[in-house]
């Protein structure tokens, strides 16, 4: 510290010391976060619906409250939003999923499973994050329904004008 003579020296040196441990931060691989039974744990969000996921190594088993995956979504497209992170993640078949669901509708809560299940696949194997980002699947869905206002028939709609 005793070369420093200016203060663009001292903003320089500054950087250069909070940078070196910033980069070794971004360069180091982060740790798979998993339970004592081996499980990822993550939390699913889409419209009302929350979805609590655990995923293991297994046989590619998905349940979902307590039922099969082909029971709880009977749509062929709710199941396919399901399996849709296995796919882009090139995973099929390798994990089990524990899911329980409450909140919206069938829709909704195959959405906030799919969120769930990316969520906690990345944290089993973080190497599995780029794919999986780069399809959007981490990126929690905001769009909620508007609340209702007072004066209105709906959240927009008005009542019906009446002339006379």
């Amino acid at each position: 510290m005793a070369d420093i003579k200016s203060l663009d020296d001292l903003k320089s040196a500054v950087a250069g010391s909070a940078a070196a441990p910033a980069a070794t931060e971004a360069a180091a691989p982060k740790a798979p976060q998993r339970d004592k039974l081996g499980r990822s744990y993550a939390t699913g969000k889409r419209k009302d619906a929350v979805a609590r996921v655990w995923v293991k190594p297994g046989s590619g088993k998905v349940v979902v409250n307590g039922k099969e995956m082909a029971v709880y979504f009977a749509r062929p497209v709710l199941q396919m939003i399901l399996k849709q992170p296995f796919t882009i993640a090139n995973v099929e078949g390798q994990f089990d999923v524990f899911a329980t669901v409450a909140g919206g509708g069938l829709s909704g809560q195959a959405g906030a499973v799919k969120h769930g299940i990316s969520k906690a696949l990345q944290l089993y194997e973080p190497s599995l994050r780029p794919a999986l980002k780069a399809a959007g699947f981490l990126t929690r869905d905001s769009r909620v329904v508007e609340r209702k206002k007072y004066g209105k028939a709906k959240a927009r709609r008005s009542f019906q004008f009446s002339k006379r």
